[in-house]
């Protein structure tokens, strides 16, 4: 108890015992640089749970809104210390909500600046704009025809403080911002141009993206987005192949990392190593891994469903929380796939399996014949 007593004075020294029993604390909690009145009314047991908080008129409009999660604060909380800094963490989020909820709007030039930018930059480039004018989409086109749009978020300081940019690019993208009011290296056209430049960097990436997309069977991702580096790549006969480009040399050799059935999967990896040297950056990605793998990959189209068997051998669904099918049965006469956590259940159950630190030996659900897995670190 005097433990306890010693740290609610060290962190609300403002707050005082109105009473020898100590059931009735009075005084102030602060934040913000700002003092809010309180009393707090403890039963006889000191059980927060039975406690009445009364709060001057300024705290209770300020935690208008917050009152249920106040209530269950006091309900949880073992003892004052522990409700009184709760309460403050609160309040702190109630005053921050305050005061963007009330914030000054910006002067009217910024209003006028930002409709002449958008004019001289071109309507037609103009998606969506909010009606306080702070948020903003621009659209653009790349030497390709693909679309893309930059979202900016300004700021009531605009154009002295930069606009925060947000695209779908997968780098990094950070615009060069001089923050004075009518330079030509902070405005709107600024931001444009340096997009601009980012979609021009990035066209071999994405040209080189869209093959794969077009020309390929893509099982991950299912809808890729603009920033996404990696695809996995139907082989046939329930392999596939990982690949991870890397958007500055999109023609270079990617990370590559093959799934499926060792007799099916191992002579890919022998051969990948044994044409390494015919890798040629000046063709595309695609065909380089054609040349290296000495293999054509089959269309989605062209794919029968027997030849690559999508779904898990013993859940009967595709995706199982985000993730596909990755382990497959080594017997070329099953070839069944498995959700890695699937194929875990399975053998854990059965008593012929046996663990040796992170595999799992077992027998194939389908085939019987011997399986063998290797649990990831997510695996317990």
């Amino acid at each position: 108890m005097a433990e306890m007593e010693a740290s609610l004075l060290r962190q609300c020294p403002l707050l005082l015992p109105q009473n020898r029993a100590k059931t009735v604390y009075e005084g102030f909690i602060s934040a913000q640089g700002r003092d809010f009145h309180l009393r707090i009314v403890l039963p006889e047991d000191l059980q927060m749970k039975n406690a009445r908080l009364l709060c001057s008129w300024q705290l209770r409009a300020i935690l208008n809104g917050y009152h249920q999660i106040v209530q269950q604060r006091m309900q949880h909380s073992p003892d004052l210390m522990s409700f009184m800094m709760e309460l403050k963490m609160i309040l702190e989020v109630a005053l921050k909500n305050k005061q963007e909820l009330y914030a000054p709007p910006p002067p009217p030039q910024f209003y006028a600046s930002l409709i002449e930018e958008i004019g001289t930059l071109g309507w037609d480039k103009l998606v969506y704009v909010d009606t306080c004018l702070s948020t903003i989409k621009l659209k653009a086109e790349d030497a390709s025809g693909r679309k893309h749009l930059i979202t900016l978020k300004l700021k009531a300081k605009y154009p002295a403080e930069s606009p925060d940019c947000f695209v779908d690019f997968p780098v990094s993208f950070s615009v060069s911002w001089t923050p004075q009011v009518n330079n030509p290296f902070s405005s709107l056209i600024s931001i444009y141009g340096q997009f601009l430049a980012a979609l021009e960097s990035l066209k071999a990436f994405w040209d080189v993206m869209d093959e794969i997309d077009e020309k390929t069977w893509v099982l991950e991702p299912e809808k890729p987005t603009r920033s996404a580096t990696a695809r996995r790549i139907a082989l046939g006969n329930n392999a596939s192949i990982n690949i991870n480009v890397d958007p500055r040399h999109p023609t270079m050799l990617p990370e590559c990392c093959f799934l499926g059935a060792d007799h099916v999967v191992k002579p890919l990896g022998i051969k990948l190593s044994r044409n390494i040297h015919l890798w040629d950056p000046e063709n595309s990605l695609l065909q380089n891994l054609k040349d290296v793998l000495e293999i054509d990959f089959p269309a989605r189209a062209n794919l029968e469903k027997s030849d690559f068997s999508m779904d898990c051998g013993i859940c009967y669904a595709y995706q199982l929380d985000g993730a596909i099918p990755d382990q497959v049965c080594d017997n070329s006469h099953c070839g069944q796939p498995f959700h890695q956590i699937c194929l875990y259940e399975w053998l854990r159950g059965l008593l012929t399996s046996r663990q040796s630190f992170n595999i799992i030996f077992g027998e194939c659900p389908y085939c019987s014949k011997p399986i063998t897995l290797k649990m990831s670190g997510r695996k317990s």
